[in-house]
C-alpha cells in the first residue's frame, strides 16, 4: 500500500501548497501574485523577528522597521543553551502608528532560533530528541505568564527550519495561538491537522529540507513556496535571511512599513526579480508599464 501510495502520490495526499509559479502576473508589481504580495504583507514581520532570533550572528536585521522591537527575554539556562536552544521576544506594533508615543502592542512574538549547519548540537537534540520541544513548550509558558505583559496582547510564535517546527508544536498544543514558519523542518512530533488552520508555512523552493518533506502532510493549512534565489545552492536556499529579505522586499509592494525596513536594511531585489542587481525597490503600489518576467538567469546587459 505504501508503495503504491508513493507511485500514485497525487491520490493519496492532497497538499495545500499555494505557489507562485514563474511570471504567470507579469503586469503586476515585481512580476508578484497579488495573493502572494497579499501573503507577504500578513507575513513578514514574523520573517525579520524570526531572522533576528539568531542572537549574536552577523547576518540579522540591523533596522527591525516600524513594527517591531526587540523585548527582552528570560534568561536561558546554561544547559538549554548548551543544546542549542534559543529565543527572541517581539512587540509587534500596528501598521502605520511609529511615532505614536502611546501606541501599544498588537501582539507578541516568541521566534525560536532555528537549525545551524555549522554544528550538530541542535540538530540532534531538535530533530531526533524531544529535549528542544519540551524547553520551547517551557519557555513559551514561562513568558506569557510575566506580569508585565498581562495586557491582553496577542501570543504569535515563529521560527526557521528547526524554530519552525518548534513552532508548530507550541502550535500544536495552544489552539488560538497562531505561528509562522519559514523553512520549517519536516522533525516535529504532533500531529499535523491539529490547528493547522492557524499555522502558515513560506519555504524556498530547492531547500535542502524539502527533500525531506516530500512525502509529509503540510504542517500548516497555507503553504506558500517562493522561488526567489533560483540560481542559489540548496544550503544557501534554505538560509533564513535571504527569505526574509525577499518576503520583505515583497511586501514592500503593498505596506510603507516593510518599505521602510527595506530601505533601513538596504535589503536587495530577489534574484529572480526582472531588472538590474541594484535596482532599486519601485515602492507601494507603483505603476506597471511593461511586463516584469521572472528569470533563472541573470539579465544581459545592454550593449549600448
Amino acid at each position: 500500500m505504501l508503495a503504491l501510495c508513493l507511485l500514485t502520490l497525487s491520490a493519496c495526499a492532497t497538499y495545500p501548497d499555494i505557489s507562485q509559479s514563474r511570471s504567470p502576473c507579469r503586469m503586476e508589481p515585481g512580476g508578484w501574485c497579488g495573493f502572494l504580495r497579499n501573503g507577504a504583507v500578513d507575513v513578514w514581520p514574523y520573517a525579520v523577528a524570526s531572522a533576528n532570533a539568531y542572537t549574536g550572528d552577523d547576518d540579522v536585521f540591523t533596522d527591525l522597521g516600524p513594527v517591531l522591537e526587540r523585548l527582552e527575554r528570560l534568561p536561558i539556562a546554561d544547559e538549554a543553551a548548551d543544546k542549542g536552544f534559543g529565543y527572541e521576544i517581539f512587540a509587534q506594533y500596528a501598521s502605520g502608528t511609529e511615532g505614536q508615543p502611546d501606541r501599544q502592542p498588537i501582539a507578541r512574538i516568541l521566534a525560536f532560533r532555528g537549525t545551524d549547519f555549522d554544528g550538530f548540537t541542535d540538530i540532534f537534540y531538535g530533530t531526533l530528541r524531544n529535549d528542544q520541544i519540551e524547553l520551547a513548550q517551557a519557555a513559551f509558558e514561562a513568558e506569557r505568564a510575566r506580569p508585565e505583559f498581562a495586557d491582553g496582547a496577542e501570543w504569535i510564535v515563529a521560527g526557521h527550519s528547526l524554530g519552525g517546527a518548534l513552532a508548530t508544536e507550541v502550535s500544536i498544543a495552544h489552539p488560538h495561538v497562531r505561528a509562522f514558519m519559514f523553512n520549517t523542518s519536516p522533525f516535529y512530533g504532533g500531529e499535523d491537522r491539529v490547528n493547522d488552520m492557524q499555522r502558515t508555512v513560506f519555504n524556498e523552493r530547492g531547500e535542502v529540507l524539502r527533500k525531506f518533506a516530500r512525502y509529509d502532510l503540510a504542517p500548516a493549512a497555507d503553504v506558500y513556496t517562493l522561488n526567489c534565489a533560483p540560481r542559489n545552492g540548496q544550503f544557501t536556499k534554505h538560509k533564513i535571511r535571504p527569505l526574509a529579505d525577499c518576503i520583505t522586499w515583497i511586501a514592500a509592494y503593498g505596506d510603507p512599513d516593510a518599505l521602510k525596513t527595506v530601505l533601513a536594511n538596504a535589503v536587495r531585489k530577489p534574484m529572480v526579480e526582472c531588472g538590474d542587481e541594484g535596482k532599486p525597490h519601485p515602492g507601494v503600489m507603483p505603476v506597471v508599464s511593461e511586463p516584469c518576467i521572472h528569470s533563472a538567469r541573470p539579465e544581459k546587459e545592454d550593449p549600448a
